[in-house]
C-alpha cells in the first residue's frame, strides 16, 4: 500500500494482539483500544476468571473475536505455555502489549531484598515473552511489534512531599523496574529491527485508579502542568500509534503521556 489513508494506518483488522494485565485500570482501556481498532485480542492473566471476563467485555463490532489465556510473567514455564496457547487459539500473534506486572507497595524504608527482586523479575518475564513473539514472527517471516508499558516514574523521581501523611512513598523497586523497561525497549529495538519487529515503550503519567488513598490525586494535581489526572481513555490514541502501521517508522522510542509532568 503506497499511500495509505489515516484510517488504513490505524486499522488493526486481521491482526492478533496479545496483552497482559488487561483486567486492570489502564490495561482494560488499552485492550478496548485494540479491539475497537479491529484486532483480535488475546487477554493474558495469571487469573483465568479475570482473563475471561476481560476478553468477554471487548467489542466485536468488526467481526473480530477475542480469547483468554493464563500466563504468569514471573514463571518461565507459564510464559512459554501461555504464549503457545495464544497462538493456538488465535492462529498467530502479531502484536504484544507487555503491561501486567506483580507489584509491591513497600517503599525505600522497608522493602526487603526478596520483595525488590520480585518486582524486578517482571522485567525478565517481559523480555522472555517478547522473545517468544520475536521467534514466532521470524518463523512466520512476518512483521510485528511490541509495546512495553513504562511510566513517567521510569524517567523522573517522585516528590516526597506528595506522599507524606497519606501513604508510603512511591516504591523504589517500581522506579527501578520502569527505568529498566524503558532502556530494555531501546536495546531490543536495535537488535530486532533487522527482523522487521518494532519495539517501543508507552509511559503513562499520573492515572490513579479508584483504589488510591484519599487525598493523593489532589496532591498529584499540584505537580501537573495540566492540573489534573489522566483518564484511561487518554492512552488509547498513543497505544494505537505505536501498535499500528501509523507508527511504522517508530522504534526504540518512549512515548510519555503525562499531562506535561516530565516537562518541568
Amino acid at each position: 500500500m503506497s499511500n495509505p489513508t489515516v484510517h488504513q494506518l490505524f486499522d488493526l483488522f486481521g491482526r492478533v494482539a496479545l496483552i497482559t494485565g488487561a483486567s486492570g485500570w489502564l490495561g482494560s482501556a488499552m485492550a478496548a483500544a485494540l479491539a475497537e481498532a479491529g484486532a483480535t485480542v488475546v487477554v493474558a492473566s495469571r487469573d483465568a476468571e479475570k482473563s475471561k471476563e476481560a476478553a468477554d467485555a471487548l467489542t466485536t463490532e468488526k467481526g473480530n473475536r477475542h480469547h483468554a489465556v493464563v500466563l504468569d510473567q514471573l514463571d518461565e514455564t507459564s510464559i512459554q505455555s501461555g504464549f503457545a496457547e495464544a497462538v493456538a487459539v488465535a492462529g498467530k500473534v502479531d502484536i504484544l502489549i507487555n503491561n501486567g506486572h506483580a507489584a509491591d507497595g513497600h517503599d525505600h524504608t522497608d522493602v526487603t531484598a526478596d520483595q525488590f527482586n520480585q518486582v524486578l523479575a517482571n522485567t525478565t518475564g517481559w523480555f522472555l515473552l517478547a522473545r517468544c513473539l520475536r521467534e514466532h514472527l521470524v518463523e512466520r517471516e512476518a512483521a510485528g511489534n511490541i509495546v512495553n508499558i513504562g511510566s513517567m516514574y521510569g524517567q523522573v523521581a517522585s516528590y516526597p512531599e506528595t506522599y507524606e501523611d497519606i501513604c508510603p512513598g512511591s516504591p523504589v523497586s517500581y522506579h527501578a523496574l520502569k527505568g529498566g523497561i524503558i532502556h530494555m525497549t531501546r536495546h531490543l529495538a536495535v537488535y530486532w529491527a533487522r527482523d522487521n519487529i518494532r519495539v517501543n515503550c508507552l509511559s503513562p503519567g499520573p492515572f490513579p485508579g479508584p483504589s488510591v488513598p484519599a487525598g493523593l490525586p489532589e496532591r498529584l494535581n499540584e505537580k501537573s502542568p495540566m492540573g489534573r489526572m489522566g483518564e484511561p481513555h487518554e492512552l488509547k490514541g498513543a497505544l494505537l500509534l505505536l501498535a499500528s502501521d501509523a507508527g511504522s517508522y517508530i522504534t526504540g522510542q518512549n512515548l510519555t503521556v503525562d499531562g506535561g509532568w516530565t516537562a518541568w
